[in-house]
């Protein structure tokens, strides 16, 4: 079995919500950037021996939370030994809006998983683009890069749309299944 690891900020609950549905999918450690930006103890060491490392983050004006951010930056000792180089990685964001401008956030994930070297793997699922689409379709929002999540800014993680979150299942599934794939081959 691969050994994959969320990595994640949660401003409000709702994102941590989606890290365990991913994580779920994956059979995945879940690894929380507190706060203040940090990593728990051991989180590097988590990180340098997955296969697969799953990114999530809230989408806040347009990227990713202030909190994601610094540990992208504190991954730049693990990206100069290439510490992570032809690990599969994924990501996943949620903002209150519709559309919220998670595209971005999603981008800026890869673009980090590519910095590393990795090999980027998206959601793998069909979309529902037809009148009889149910807002608890998979894939509803329609993203290929990652998972992305909407759930309204006065409303709990416990309010976050089923759909949403099986779509991060089944991703997180996907993820595994890729990992092994690439692990098995070493």
């Amino acid at each position: 079995m691969a050994k994959v690891v969320v990595v994640f900020h949660s401003g409000y609950g709702h994102t941590q919500r989606m890290a365990q549905s991913v994580a779920q999918g994956a059979q995945a450690q879940l690894l929380e950037i507190d706060a203040d930006g940090n990593l728990p103890e051991g989180g590097w060491d988590a990180l340098a021996a997955a296969d697969g490392i799953i990114f999530g983050s809230p989408t806040y004006m347009g990227s990713v939370s202030w909190q994601f951010k610094k540990f992208a930056d504190a991954s730049s000792k693990p990206w100069y030994t290439q510490a992570w180089k032809d690990k599969i990685f994924g990501g996943f964001t949620v903002s209150a809006n519709l559309n919220g401008d998670k595209q971005s956030t999603l981008n800026y994930l890869m673009t980090l998983a590519m910095q590393h070297g990795g090999v980027w793997a998206g959601t793998g699922q069909m979309y529902n683009n037809t009148r009889a689409s149910q807002r608890s379709d998979i894939n509803y929002l329609a993203s290929n890069g990652g998972p992305m999540a909407q759930v309204a800014g006065d409303a709990g993680a416990a309010d976050m749309n089923p759909g949403d979150l099986e779509t991060g299942r089944l991703f997180g599934a996907r993820i595994a299944k890729l990992a092994q794939k690439v692990s098995a081959s070493d």
